[in-house]
């Protein structure tokens, strides 16, 4: 009798055309073997970019330590939308810590494994731009300066979506929330307040720090594999849209990711030890408006009267983040 081996892939999603993509170039939600950490059944909002990052990187993780591994998930959406009580879609360990302190909790996990001997099991801490800018700085920064044997994660979306779209202080300017409304002369979020953390972890000089968006997520599972090979505090900050919250089209999740790379609006990059080491080159920058003008929270910016001022703001924002980080692709010389 014959035996044909099974061939693991979608249609769409792992292959180009026809043709199959190689074992190397496909993603880990390919593979027969994949963990499913976080699996169906779970609430997130359609087109949910945080769900869809946690998906790849808590497998990405799992891969990289065969399965020994456990995650402290900060109070937020990833927490409220995958433990409904007495339900979870976790596959995993799995611990919910109080919003501000998960890095916490998390270094009292790796040190207590430390402890009874079992250094080879991994601790992973999750937690939104909230948990992770806001409420939970204080504890991140501490690990940080400890260097604990800790992976961060920061699903990053822009705003406290959970709880009714409040300004988080990783919203970005000009932006629309509930508590920075579209109003006055200069609407929507403030220039110049909230913070870049991906940069303040590069300030603590620790083993490893990566942004990443959901829109390269061979990138993103990169990353997380690099950081598992690391001992010590690793930080990686997703870009994760948020259709609710940007008022974007649930199917224009990734489209969004990709133009936040594109625009230098989020510069991708990766770095060990403070020092920048590669960046998602970016080939043909976009102008802001590209980025701006699909998400509601912008709509303001281009009204009866638009904002000029303002978009050449973000555009400047943008053209200084491409400069800083060098994501400007390098012409070649024939």
């Amino acid at each position: 009798m014959s035996f044909q081996p099974v061939k693991f892939y979608q249609t769409g999603t792992f292959t180009v055309g026809n043709r199959l993509l190689p074992p190397e170039e496909r993603s880990v939600q390919a593979s027969s073997k994949r963990f499913n950490s976080i699996n169906s059944g779970h609430r997130a909002c359609q087109g949910c970019g945080e769900a869809l990052g946690a998906r790849y990187a808590i497998d990405a993780a799992m891969e990289a330590t065969d399965g020994q591994l456990i995650a402290a998930n900060a109070t937020g959406c990833l927490e409220v939308f995958s433990t409904p009580y007495p339900e979870t879609s976790w596959q995993i360990p799995w611990i919910h810590s109080l919003f501000g302190n998960t890095a916490a909790v998390a270094t009292g996990i790796a040190a207590a494994l430390k402890v009874k001997g079992k250094a080879q099991i991994r601790v992973v801490a999750q937690g939104g731009d909230g948990g992770t800018t806001d409420i939970g700085f204080g504890c991140l920064s501490g690990m940080f300066e400890r260097n604990d044997d800790v992976l961060y994660i920061c699903y990053d979306n822009g705003g406290y979506m959970n709880t009714g779209v409040q300004r988080s202080s990783a919203t970005p300017a000009a932006a629309r929330t509930s508590t920075t409304p579209a109003v006055g002369a200069e609407p929507g979020n403030v220039f110049d307040q909230g913070k870049f953390l991906p940069a303040i972890a590069l300030a603590h000089d620790i083993p490893y720090v990566a942004t990443a968006t959901v829109a390269d997520l061979r990138d993103l599972e990169a990353k997380v594999r690099r950081a598992m090979e690391i001992r010590g505090a690793r930080y990686i900050h997703i870009l994760v849209p948020c259709p609710l919250g940007w008022g974007t089209a649930s199917h224009d999740t990734i489209r969004m990711a990709r133009l936040a790379k594109e625009t230098g609006i989020f510069p991708v990059f990766e770095a060990e030890h403070g020092e920048i080491k590669s960046v998602l080159a970016i080939r043909r920058p976009l102008p802001v408006e590209e980025y701006l003008k699909p998400q509601k929270r912008y709509a303001h910016l281009f009204g009866k009267q638009p904002r000029v001022d303002v978009i050449a703001h973000l555009q400047a924002q943008a053209d200084r983040n491409i400069r800083r980080y060098g994501l400007q692709a390098r012409k070649e010389s024939h």
